[in-house]
């Protein structure tokens, strides 16, 4: 565990684009049959912290909106891209996604769960969020690619945030993207857990 806590409250576009990228460099499963849901469902649920994210279609005219069409939750040396816009969001992931044993962490879960609401309804539980968690330990900003950059010194890229989630198929890099996307998130959580949070001064 670290002694100190040297994390800044903010960082500059600029520090975070000069900084050396981080990339999954475990497996990556796509999910696309709905026959291979329970048992990508079941190998996730055997680890107590898993990396959690969504990605929408992105829509270029006003009014038009798209469902979720991507869940990436994401263990240590694996992740599961589940193609939502070609399966349904099926009961053993909703069981995954209600079960509080498992921690899914990830940033903006409101907005992913929302997304996700619109399909069905269940009971999620056992979400972290690291936009609230981030600021016991002092930061401010927000975004993943700022939290990445201020917890571990690396940059996320966003290059493939406005790419065609819902192709016939997913390219090399849409996948290396919504994999580091999840799996990110599990490395700024254990770094925050093993740095003092920020001592509050005395009024």
């Amino acid at each position: 565990m670290s002694t100190t806590n040297t994390f800044t409250d903010k960082i500059s576009n600029e520090l975070t684009a000069g900084l050396p990228a981080i990339e999954f460099r475990g497996e990556i499963r796509i999910v696309d049959h709905e026959r291979d849901i329970a048992a990508a469902c079941k190998e996730l649920a055997r680890h107590p912290v898993i990396g959690f994210d969504t990605e929408t279609r992105p829509s270029f005219r006003p009014g038009v909106t798209y469902r979720v069409s991507l869940l990436q939750l994401s263990t240590p040396e694996r992740c599961y891209l589940f193609r939502l816009n070609k399966i349904p969001l099926a009961k053993p992931i909703l069981q995954l996604l209600e079960d509080r044993s498992v921690l899914k962490i990830g940033a903006d879960v409101n907005g992913d769960l929302r997304s996700l609401h619109q399909i069905r309804h269940f009971r999620d539980g056992g979400f972290v969020d690291l936009q609230l968690l981030a600021a016991e330990w002092g930061i401010a900003e927000k975004s993943l690619r700022k939290l990445s950059a201020i917890v571990l010194g690396k940059r996320v890229s966003k290059a493939q945030r406005l790419s065609n989630w819902e192709a016939a198929t997913l390219t090399d890099k849409q996948q290396l993207y919504a994999a580091t996307d999840a799996w990110v998130c599990t490395r700024i959580y254990e770094r925050l857990l093993r740095t003092p949070k920020l001592k509050k001064t005395q009024p």
